[in-house]
């Protein structure tokens, strides 16, 4: 899954509005951002399948340390304690690892049964959803609009600023999104866990910027 978690970020920052929206996108995103350093590392590994699904043509090896369910706790509680640390809220905290973990179970709803339940744990999860194009785009793009609205519900452009870069933001979203979906396979694994790496950094230094830009939620 890939936009539906932005609709979580969307969502969160509406609900606790005092959390930076640069913030959610890291924690709705972070084990895909650690990810692709492991892939550097050869820690992790994926293999380039087209066809192994409709939608993706990606298989998950291996990636126990950042994509089972023990280690995406471990990763939502490591992030909360640092936000913790930073800003001594114990309810804005609680939700960042929370939107941190939502990462497993919605990517449990798109994946083949590659989730792992923990490191060295034969039980895996996933739903498969990725097997039905169509039913991938409702799914995805419907979580990404009810978070995102619900977002707008309750927040405006404090300047121009505010305006146009965000909704820049959102049109990058839905273009990476939709190259990804409708591209071609990605030439190498590299490729991947670089692109995966400056563009997850890039959005939430995006997401920062524009919460300096925005007014906070009614």
């Amino acid at each position: 899954m890939f936009i539906g978690h932005f609709g979580v970020a969307f969502a969160a920052k509406r609900a606790v509005p005092s959390v930076s929206l640069g913030t959610w996108f890291v924690a709705c995103e972070l084990v895909d951002l650690i990810w692709p350093l492991f892939l550097l590392l050869g820690i992790e590994t994926v293999t380039i399948s087209p066809g192994i699904t409709a939608f993706t043509p990606l298989d998950f090896t291996y990636y126990p340390w950042t994509h089972s369910l023990l280690m995406c706790a471990v990763w939502a509680l490591a992030m909360g304690a640092i936000y913790w640390f930073a800003r001594r809220s114990v309810f804005a905290a609680t939700i960042v690892g929370a939107v941190v973990l939502s990462h497993w179970f919605l990517d449990a709803i798109v994946h083949r049964p590659d989730l792992p339940l923990a490191p060295g744990s034969d039980v895996k999860i996933g739903f498969g959803l990725w097997n039905s194009v169509v039913g991938t785009l409702v799914v995805e793009v419907a979580l990404f609009a009810l978070g995102l609205g619900f977002y707008l519900a309750g927040s405006g452009p404090a300047d121009r600023t505010g305006r146009y870069a965000f909704w820049t933001i959102v049109v990058l979203l839905l273009v990476a999104y939709l190259s990804a979906a409708f591209g071609p396979p990605p030439p190498s694994v590299s490729v991947i866990a670089w692109v995966g790496l400056i563009g997850g950094l890039f959005t939430a230094a995006f997401g920062y910027w524009i919460d300096w830009h925005r007014k906070a939620p009614l």
